[in-house]
């Protein structure tokens, strides 16, 4: 069989997820129809928090998906793009979704 080339997309990201200490959807937004139901979109969060959320390390390759993540003490956030999406840039926008809402959220430093 011929492998098929994907068709070129403007969406670098798939999904940008927050979620809570307890791996429950704060936020999500899917690029695309990868997971198309609420219910499937449920269910891969699940699993991405059951497979990261004591990992040391920052990326995770993830039913054919990248996953990169950051936590902090009750936010987790994670970029998701294609397995074949240049790590770096993803984690160049995780960074600077995650310094924003440190940013936005940190009080007492005034």
């Amino acid at each position: 069989a011929v492998p098929v080339p994907q068709e070129p997309s403007l969406y670098s990201v798939k999904a940008i997820i927050i979620l809570d200490n307890d791996g429950e959807r704060l936020f999500a937004k899917y690029y695309d129809d990868t997971y198309p139901s609420v219910k499937e979109q449920r269910a891969f969060e699940k699993n991405i928090f059951s497979k990261t959320h004591r990992s040391d390390s920052e990326i995770a390759l993830l039913d054919g998906l990248t996953v990169v993540y950051k936590s902090s003490i009750d936010l987790y956030c994670c970029v998701i793009g294609s397995a074949t999406q240049n790590e770096l840039m993803l984690t160049a926008v995780l960074n600077c979704l995650f310094d924003s809402l440190s940013q936005m959220l940190r009080y007492g430093d005034t």
